[in-house]
């Protein structure tokens, strides 16, 4: 199932991969020619580390781009229509403990829709019961709101 963004998680994903694509693969690439001046790579610290960070650098690229590539972006103008949880909804709960919760239903910066909060909301509406089944337990809570 293919990712769902929105357009701002879209472009803030593209963002950083501009970033991790410009400045900072830039950054890596110099402190490598840095590094090998210092003479011997077998025992060179500095290098070894900075080809570390290159290849992180270029593992996190490369998932960005998948990402990207394969994401769907959400109707905005539906986020919580009918009051229906959804990506990009703002969820306030109500959890049986007593403890207040607002979420983002977001795989970039929030609750992802894959994560257990994320997979127990969508598809529910203000008013609804729901229980997540979390790794440290299981819960209840009410949906206090759902909102844009």
């Amino acid at each position: 199932m293919p990712e769902e963004l929105t357009r701002a998680e879209r472009e803030q994903l593209e963002a950083e991969l501009a970033e991790l694509e410009g400045p900072r693969r830039q950054a890596v690439v110099a402190a490598i020619a840095t590094a090998r001046e210092h003479g011997d790579l077998s025992e060179n610290f500095e290098y070894h580390a900075a080809k570390n960070e290159q290849g992180l650098l270029e593992a996190r690229i490369t998932k960005l781009r998948a990402r990207l590539q394969d994401a769907v972006e959400v109707d905005e103008s539906k986020v919580g229509a009918g009051g229906v949880v959804t990506v990009g909804s703002h969820v306030e709960l109500l959890r049986d403990d007593g403890e207040a919760m607002d979420v983002v239903i977001s795989s970039v910066g929030g609750v992802s829709p894959e994560s257990p909060v994320g997979r127990a909301l969508l598809g529910h509406r203000a008013g609804d019961e729901v229980v997540v089944d979390a790794p440290r337990g299981q819960w209840h809570a009410r949906i206090v709101r759902v909102g844009s």
